[in-house]
């Protein structure tokens, strides 16, 4: 009896879990980082074809023809040289060209795929390396590959089941034209770029290249190194150096000291090092969403642009939105990796898309190179202002180099896409405040963020008039790309409005009492947004006046009051403004610098916002292998915008902080769950769980904190 009705239990339970089994449950989120690893089974051809790697500074473009042989690009964060393609596009005559180091090929004899059809590369993204299996049995070889994450050389181990002959050879496009190939080399290959003295005064003498070297190794010929004898192991070292130097000799002795310093140091030690870097990296913060395929799309293109970010985000320079240092080879268009349109200047627009998210992901080392860069372009932008407008302050033109400069061309700048246009200064002030209000480093605030904004504001109080009733008189100036020349542009007030506010909120003692008084008056100064009222509906618009003025672009400068100065939003007076202006755009693009998801996010709208998400990290570009090589859109691949809105969407998605307030779930969609940890201001990191549209397991850090927080699911 017993025996009997344990057995029919059984079979009633057995039954109700297959019966379930055919109810296609949502899929459930893979929490692990290596769930989203990339893993190839069949090689090459050719660049196109190839994975990214670095250490924040030197870049890889890792790939293996079908011969078996390993190759890479090798890229630096400041690798800039002259004009070779100049004459093919306006836009590289100006700034530098952000040039490839060359490539590198290493052979492993025999070809272990002649025979045999295994083949696996897989980037091992916990521990930023890329490894290779080629063959199996007898004729197997395996390749790992990474660039230290805490010293400039990139290490490439190969194994081998049997004793085999090692080569390693640069290749190198350039090699006799601008490029020297160093003769005479004992054990080792040496080359470099050298700008003459005569280029721009800001690339002249900038050296780069680097040295290939390993135990065993000895020369072949001046670009190919190979094992002495048949080995079953080998360590190949390769170490970058752009310096500033007046001869090939004198930068080359400036390696040779960087490499030997290198060289004390244990293997063993600097790959765990470099590993636990990458471990302690993912451990900032995560996001995983579950529910169904797109949701798993979304998971994997956030995760990978954020690794994107990370191989090139702590170097001299910022990311570039063309390309970052990861631009490969078009044949198509007869294009070598040198090449990317758009050129080596940066776009202000176009290169924030990479540095919002990284406040909530806390990656705040990463956004260094874009503060440091605009610090540093700062004093010689003012004083062209003194000179060509005969006033102070300063602003950033939205199309720059590396070194700064202002847009004009005569006694009045003519009007087009970027003269007028004196939006950046306010948004990366915007940007800075955000990291001092995430970080509280006091520092920073002192002497990045304060004579950043300072200049900004004096440059608009000092630029324009004001008009009969004492209101600044914003004429002529551009609303951002969109109309040219116009009056009381949205942008620009909504940007002065917000980062005024704040900057006079900072703490006591932080700004003097003469400069806070000047910012009072100049806030009380300030003209409102320009409004619409229709039917009863309110809505905001692009610049005050008739709408009359042509449109030159595909955007929206209205909805700049949203985001990024975030005077409209959730929890704040006017909500219904911003959905209204916001429902009325005009321009609907998506993808690369479309900022409608996060728009959308910070309004609550969560179908749009899942939408322009889904979509940003489902647009790879077909040319390209890699899933998180976005489609160029309007730029050039792999296009850094995609990745950098779609991370900012999906983040604001999840959590919006304003002031101490910190917002959960403010527009999440049904049908997605979640596993998350973001970062916050004031020190703060926030993890949970989203189950069916409601919040679970919550925990703030400080715990402190947890009375500012607001779950939006609830409301």
């Amino acid at each position: 009896m017993n025996k009997r009705g344990f057995t029919l239990t059984n079979i009633i339970l057995l039954l109700t879990l297959a019966a379930s089994a055919f109810s296609l449950p949502k899929q459930v989120a893979d929490t692990s980082i290596n769930a989203y690893n990339v893993r190839w089974d069949t090689p090459g051809p050719g660049s196109a074809q190839s994975m990214p790697l670095g250490n924040g500074d030197i870049g890889l473009n890792v790939w293996v023809e079908k011969n078996g042989d390993l190759l890479f690009y090798i890229s630096k964060t400041d690798a800039w040289g002259g004009e070779p393609d100049a004459q093919k596009d306006p836009w590289m005559k100006q700034g530098g060209i952000l040039m490839k180091l060359g490539a590198i090929r290493v052979s492993v004899s025999a070809n272990p795929l002649a025979k045999s059809s295994v083949f696996r590369q897989v980037l091992q993204l916990s521990n930023g390396e890329i490894t290779v299996q080629e063959g199996e049995g007898a004729s197997a070889v395996n390749f790992r590959v990474w660039v230290d994450a805490n010293h400039p050389v990139i290490r490439v181990e190969t194994k081998s089941a049997g004793a085999a002959t090692v080569s390693v050879k640069l290749e190198n496009w350039r090699a006799g034209l601008t490029d020297t190939v160093l003769n005479g080399q004992k054990n080792r290959v040496a080359w470099y770029h050298h700008n003459a003295a005569t280029a721009d005064a800001h690339l002249a003498n900038l050296t780069f290249g680097a040295v290939i070297k390993g135990d065993g190794l000895v020369n072949k010929d001046n670009a190919t190194l190979q094992s002495g004898r048949a080995v079953t192991a080998q360590l190949i070292s390769i170490y970058p150096l752009t310096a500033i130097a007046g001869s090939g000799s004198q930068w080359l002795t400036q390696l040779e000291t960087q490499a030997n310093q290198i060289e004390k140091l244990k293997l063993a030690q600097t790959r765990k090092a470099h590993q636990q870097w990458w471990q302690q990296f993912w451990q900032r913060s995560h996001i995983f969403v579950s529910g169904d395929e797109q949701a798993r799309q979304v998971t994997q293109g956030y995760v990978l642009q954020r690794f994107v970010t990370a191989c090139a985000g702590r170097g001299a320079y910022p990311v570039k939105f063309n390309g970052s240092i990861f631009v490969v080879d078009n044949p198509a268009k007869n294009e070598n990796a040198d090449y990317r349109a758009w050129g080596g200047q940066y776009w202000f627009q176009n290169t924030r898309a990479m540095y919002w998210p990284r406040l909530m992901a806390g990656d705040f080392d990463m956004m260094l190179p874009l503060f440091k860069m605009y610090a540093n372009i700062l004093p010689a932008n003012a004083v062209q202002v003194q000179q060509f407008y005969h006033h102070g302050g300063a602003y950033f033109a939205e199309t720059s180099p590396f070194w700064g400069g202002l847009t004009y061309t005569g006694p009045e700048v003519k009007a087009n896409y970027t003269a007028h246009y004196f939006t950046p200064i306010l948004e990366l002030s915007m940007m800075m405040l955000d990291y001092y209000e995430y970080t509280g480093d006091t520092t920073f605030a002192r002497k990045t963020l304060l004579p950043v904004a300072t200049a900004g504001l004096q440059f608009f109080d000092e630029h324009f008039s004001r008009d009969s009733t004492g209101k600044l008189l914003l004429d002529p100036d551009n609303a951002i790309e969109m109309f040219w020349k116009v009056h009381n542009p949205a942008p620009d007030i909504a940007g002065l409005h917000a980062v005024l506010s704040r900057l006079m909120a900072l703490p006591a003692g932080m700004v003097d009492s003469k400069t806070l008084a000047q910012w009072q008056k100049f806030y009380s100064e300030l003209p409102p947004l320009p409004i619409a009222t229709d039917n009863g509906k309110t809505t905001l618009l692009p610049y005050t006046g008739p709408q009359t003025a042509q449109s030159s672009n595909s955007e929206n400068p209205e909805l700049y009051a949203i985001y990024p100065f975030r005077l409209y939003g959730l929890g704040k007076p006017g909500l219904d403004v911003a959905v209204n202006t916001f429902n009325a755009r005009k321009q609907r693009a998506k993808g690369c610098w479309v900022q409608d998801p996060i728009q959308a996010a910070m309004i609550g709208d969560a179908g749009v916002a899942k939408d322009y998400v889904s979509y940003a990290f489902a647009r790879k570009d077909p040319g390209l292998k890699f899933p998180a090589f976005w489609d160029k859109g309007n730029d050039y691949g792999p296009d850094e915008d995609n990745g950098g809105n779609g991370e900012n969407g999906l983040q604001q998605m999840l959590m919006q902080a304003d002031g101490k307030k910190i917002m959960l779930l403010p527009a999440w969609p049904a049908g997605w769950d979640a596993s998350f940890k973001l970062n916050a201001p004031y020190n703060t990191t926030v993890e949970g769980k989203v189950i069916n549209g409601k919040l679970t397991g919550l925990k703030v850090s400080p715990a402190s904190r947890m009375a500012d927080v607001v779950d939006m699911s609830k409301h």
